[in-house]
């Protein structure tokens, strides 16, 4: 009997892959790394074969630790960052890579080589933007292929598929170009609302007038839930399955971390007023609404890029845990960001907190831009920014400014929260997965300076588990997307802010408005 599920979650820097069974429970996971190249300032890249090897290796690993046979198996499920792949008219590599090696052929989503062109397509104001929050980012797809365009034309010649990496995962299970509404909508200016989805128009100022053919793009799109077909024999062998496994559509993997937390949530009007947060490298912030709620520098709203009949929208920061990464490589008393130096850092934080008060260091402020403003600002521009710093370069020195870029990153979601208020959205409650809820200063700051409601899912596998619910559908194991993620729902813990320290955070807000208000001045003065 089919009632196990494949769920597989590619990030930035690894392959993981999860078996559950049909009520969401995790039996077993696995995870390998993958490469990343660097050959230039603002350039990463990805080997494709590489992340379809480690998702093999991770698939295989988990199935034989979750001791079930292949025919138990009812589908696999793809989710992954929104990274370009690019492919020949073979089905080859091709290279995205100034160094011209073919391996390299995929453009990382927090590659930042096309802000030039980000910025070009966001001037036009062409009505696709409205979807977008009125501009575009370098992670988007446009910009990069426009990119690539100019500055690769051999490779464009060659080129005969562009890929969102989901997208290519499913097209390495079952052969099919078909594409998800997940990838296309959120980042290839795809409208699913209209027909056509697609503006030529709108490919016709970027100068990517042939981007069909050069693409293998479709018309159409599958929704979440859909099927995409059964794997091929050679990707069944590959990934120690069988050819009996359905294939999901592929979606981008925030999206799939918000399903994971608020498919519980599903068909119930609690789904509008709560918002998932999934925290990693970067944050993302993730909502649905029935109804559409355009807004400058937020990405989206865009229809049906999960569930049928609601508009999702997002917002995010570009450097999160990256950030804290950056302040222990960069802090003289720091080194190589391991968890166990992170684990350090956050000990020492919690004593002196309780020796000097829980307002530690409020003379260091932050601004965590460090990587751009992904949103409210939509400014890839944008840099960090850190005030009060002294000559202090102990242990204790650098706890003190990590606790202060732990407060920033709040205060940014706080920063988002309010933007998203200001359009229509109110929220009570937050939802919080992925790698920050293992970091507990997080979970403090973001009930405590946001003022919302914090849960932490039961699962903390929030992304795989919201992949897996997709799959679920595909596989037959449940009729919809609601059904999926009430049944496989695993519930949480709350933490309520603490409202004695509501005036403290509030001064902190004040002075992170102000500071963006004051590098504003800072770049205007030429």
């Amino acid at each position: 009997m089919r009632d196990h599920l494949v769920a597989v979650d590619i990030g930035t820097g690894s392959a993981r892959a999860g078996v559950f069974d049909r009520n969401g429970r995790l039996i077993a996971k696995a995870k390998h790394p993958i490469l990343m190249f660097r050959p230039k300032e603002k350039h990463a890249e990805h080997d494709s074969k590489d992340i379809w090897a480690a998702t093999c290796r991770a698939v295989k690993e988990a199935r034989a630790d979750a001791g079930i046979t292949a025919d138990r198996i009812a589908a696999i499920g793809f989710d992954a960052t929104c990274s370009l792949v690019a492919r020949d008219r073979d089905g080859n590599q091709l290279s995205v890579s100034t160094t011209g090696n073919d391996a390299q052929d995929t453009i990382v989503w927090l590659d930042h080589r096309a802000i030039r062109e980000a910025d070009l397509l966001s001037a036009t104001g062409h009505k696709v933007l409205e979807f977008s929050g009125g501009s575009l980012s370098p992670e988007m797809e446009m910009p990069k292929l426009m990119w690539l365009k100019k500055h690769l034309p051999e490779s464009w010649a060659r080129a005969g598929y562009f890929f969102d990496l989901a997208d290519f995962l499913t097209w390495k299970a079952t052969g099919s170009a078909h594409r998800s509404r997940s990838t296309l909508t959120a980042k290839w200016n795809y409208l699913a609302h209209e027909k056509p989805g697609w503006s030529a128009d709108f490919w016709a100022l970027a100068g990517l007038e042939d981007l069909k053919e050069k693409g293998g793009l479709p018309d159409e799109t599958f929704a979440a839930g859909a099927t995409m077909g059964s794997l091929s024999a050679k990707a069944a062998e590959e990934l120690g399955l069988d050819t009996g496994v359905q294939v999901a559509p592929g979606m981008i993997d925030a999206y799939a971390g918000a399903f994971g937390v608020l498919g519980g949530a599903s068909g119930s009007p609690k789904l509008e007023t709560s918002v998932a947060l999934i925290g990693g490298t970067s944050s993302c912030i993730v909502a649905f609404t029935r109804d559409p709620k355009p807004g400058r520098s937020l990405w989206g709203p865009y229809y049906e890029a999960i569930l049928p009949g609601y508009w999702l929208v997002e917002g995010g920061q570009s450097a999160a845990g990256a950030l804290l990464d950056h302040m222990v490589r960069m802090h003289a008393a720091g080194g190589e960001p391991t968890a166990d130096l992170h684990g350090r850092i956050i000990a020492r934080i919690e004593e002196l907190r309780r020796t000097e008060g829980p307002d530690l260091a409020p003379d260091i402020n932050v601004l965590p831009d460090f990587h751009g403003n992904r949103s409210p600002l939509a400014d890839p521009h944008a840099t960090g920014v850190i005030s009060g710093l002294t000559l202090d370069i102990s242990f204790d020195g650098l706890c003190r400014l990590y606790w202060r870029a732990s407060v920033a990153i709040a205060l940014g979601i706080r920063h988002i929260l309010e933007t998203l208020a200001g359009y229509g959205y109110r929220f009570e409650t937050l939802h919080v997965t992925g790698g920050h809820v293992n970091n507990p200063l997080l979970v403090e700051l973001y009930a405590d300076v946001t003022g919302c409601r914090v849960v932490i899912p039961e699962n903390r596998d929030a992304v795989l588990l919201g992949t897996a619910m997709i799959a679920a559908v595909a596989g037959g194991l449940f009729a919809s997307l609601a059904e999926a993620g009430q049944a496989m729902d695993s519930g949480g813990t709350q933490r309520l802010p603490n409202p004695t320290r509501a005036a403290q955070y509030d001064r902190d807000y004040r002075r992170f408005l102000a500071m963006v208000r004051h590098r504003e001045e800072l770049r205007g003065m030429g």
